[in-house]
This record gives C-alpha cells, structure tokens and sequence, in this order.
C-alpha cells in the first residue's frame, strides 16, 4: 500500500492563485507542490536545474520542515517511518 496521497491535485476544483484569501493561497500551494513533485516533470525539470537551483530547493524545504514540525511529526508525516 502507497504511505504517499496526492488527492488534492485531483479533486480541488477552485481557484488556483495567491493574494486572495488565505484560505485559497493554502489550496493554491498544496496544487503547485502536488503538480511539481509530479514524478515525470521531476525527471526532466531536475536534470535541467542548476546546481544552485537544487540547493536552494532542498534548503527551503528543510527550513521549512524544521520551523513548523516537531521530530515526531518529521518522521511520522514527511518520512512516513514510525520513528519512536
């Protein structure tokens, strides 16, 4: 069984935008990040990245992860793992 869900990208039928209410800038991220992490853009947006490109990527979400989760929540929403 898959431990990753990706339903919102499929089933959210409003407006995709930011700047118009929080609750639509939420619903638009949650789409762009479902959208990029598309397996098959991954594998041809990556290798035309640069170097710096994909620093800066993984240092956002890494920054992210460690402002807003507790380790618990690191293992058990983004790793999936049952890290005690």
């Amino acid at each position: 069984m898959a431990k990753h869900t990706y339903n919102h990208v499929e089933t959210y039928d409003g407006l995709v935008g930011l700047g118009l209410d929080r609750e639509t800038d939420e619903n638009t991220v949650i789409f762009y990040l479902q959208k990029f992490s598309d397996d098959t853009l991954m594998k041809e947006l990556v290798k035309r990245m640069t170097d710096e490109e994909l620093d800066e990527i993984f240092s956002l979400l890494t920054r992210l992860l460690k402002k807003h989760l507790i380790d618990s929540e690191y293992h058990s929403l983004f790793l999936k793992d049952d890290h005690p």
